[in-house]
């Protein structure tokens, strides 16, 4: 069945979940002056906050998915072996299935492949061009003396747009970068562009570049964390490949491709990592840097357990029905704020949905993080804790200056099958009361600010009592606090 196609009698539209709940975890709504003292604690810094102080965790897709009851069963037959797992070679067999690459590297999480990827490709002075960077990714490449280079077309940069594919790699801006530099270490392809949307990239994209750095003897590197909802927007909105088997697509992604990459945490709904290449060489080499940064060559730092119910959420990706739900209910979302005015990345892209804090608070200057304040302010009058996605998230240019993002956003992420309709509600409810008063925001300044990463655990301050004045605000209207 395909739920995309479900009409109701209403005419509203509205995703519908194709799961029934069987196993819930209790929540809390914190009272608003409670929800001030956790934010200030944390440095407000939304990474920073305890969990039990949050109502809805919109933070991040990466390792809170919800598992299927088939996931869970599967962890019971794990075999914890050091080396020669079964369980090993049930996941390299599935990834066989679905990808057709010749070897699986395993891993703990994504940014340990980028580690052993960088590491295997990147020197000194070289370039790795790319549709838009995710911070890991470029922090790793700049660790080894690299630079990154990218080519997004500028319909990715934009808020408002119509394009079903705003992820795709500009192919004369990649002609151009590629012309221009002296060494190209590869050429990395996204899928759902992480900070700009979760936007996806076409298959025709693909073919492409593929075609483009072939000829020029360019390595290929496919970041498929974000595979499933990539997926999701090739099926529906690529006319080629509306009729056209899921697998089989997957299977054209990966040749076209010299190395594939993901996190489990996100592409399967468990916790892991993995590297697929069908070559020789670069396998050699990747392979000699797994037991020293990972673990031995049939683990990887992966848990046996999360590896069973890897390969069960892999296959599962290969259901339409499934795939569908991280990309309906942003949508649903989406709808819901722009109809009360609220300006968010169009049109609506996989991962979370993102709202252009730029425009939100565009009396904040970029120097004051209007993405973090906009986070901050989001969590004080709903409990719902989202990710800046903006100034933040960039590192300092060399010299010390601020390295002004491309895009100001704050991602509300939704996990696969964790939230309902009515909590969308409630975030689109207090989010566009937030709008409505959004002239109370102020900015933030750095009170410790680690040079890498400084997003994960740098800890902020207002710039002002515009905290206080908030909160009086959000009493005034909603008297209990709530």
């Amino acid at each position: 069945m395909n739920n995309t196609k479900v009409q109701l009698f209403s005419g509203e539209d509205i995703p519908l979940e194709m799961h029934k709940v069987r196993v819930v975890q209790r929540v809390h709504l914190l009272p608003i002056e409670a929800r001030l003292k956790a934010i200030q604690d944390a440095g407000n810094n939304t990474f920073l906050l305890k969990n039990r102080d949050v109502f809805l965790d919109m933070l991040t897709d990466s390792g809170v998915n919800a598992m299927s009851d088939k996931q869970v069963s599967a962890m019971l037959q794990a075999d914890d072996s050091y080396a020669g797992s079964e369980t090993f070679y049930r996941l390299e067999e599935k990834l066989d299935d679905i990808f057709k690459m010749k070897y699986f590297l395993p891993a703990h999480q994504g940014r340990a492949c980028e580690n052993i990827i960088a590491k295997t490709l990147v020197t000194p002075g070289s370039v790795a061009i790319m549709n838009f960077h995710f911070t890991t990714t470029k922090a790793h490449i700049t660790e080894m003396g690299g630079s990154v280079i990218e080519v997004i077309g500028d319909c990715g940069l934009e808020i408002d747009s119509t394009n079903p594919f705003k992820g795709n790699l500009d192919l004369d801006k990649l002609k151009k970068a590629i012309d221009e530099s002296e060494k190209v270490s590869f050429v990395r392809i996204e899928a759902g562009t992480n900070l700009v949307g979760g936007q996806p990239v076409s298959l025709q994209n693909m073919r492409d570049v593929s075609a483009l750095c072939r000829e020029k003897g360019i390595p290929i590197v496919f970041d498929a964390s974000l595979l499933a909802d990539n997926l999701y927007f090739i099926k529906t909105r690529e006319a080629d490949c509306a009729d056209r088997d899921i697998r089989d697509i997957c299977r054209e992604m990966a040749s076209l491709v010299d190395i594939l990459y993901f996190s489990a945490r996100k592409l399967g709904c468990a916790r892991g990592g993995g590297i697929l290449t069908s070559d020789d060489i670069f396998f050699d080499k990747m392979r000699e840097l797994i037991p020293l940064f990972e673990g031995f060559l049939t683990y990887g730092g992966m848990s046996v357990r999360e590896m069973e119910a890897l390969a069960v959420g892999l296959e599962e990706t290969m259901d339409l029905d499934v795939i569908s739900q991280t990309p309906l209910f942003v949508d649903a979302l989406a709808k819901r704020l722009l109809k009360n005015g609220v300006r968010v990345v169009t049109p609506s892209g996989g991962l979370g949905c993102h709202v252009d804090a730029s425009r939100f608070v565009d009396h904040i200057p970029q120097q004051q993080y209007p993405a973090g304040a906009l986070a901050a302010a989001i969590y004080i009058i709903s409990g719902i804790r989202g990710m800046e996605r903006g100034t933040m998230s960039e590192q300092r240019n060399e010299d010390g200056s601020e390295h002004f993002s491309e895009m100001e956003l704050v991602r509300l992420a939704i996990p696969k099958r964790v939230y309902t309709l009515s909590h969308m509600e409630f975030a689109a409810d207090r989010i566009s009361w937030l709008h409505k008063n959004r002239h109370l925001i102020g900015g933030l300044t750095f009170e410790e600010e680690p040079r890498v990463l400084r997003f994960f655990f740098g800890r902020l301050k207002p710039i002002g009592d515009w905290q206080e004045k908030l909160v009086e605000k959000f009493l005034q209207d909603m008297p209990n606090g709530l």
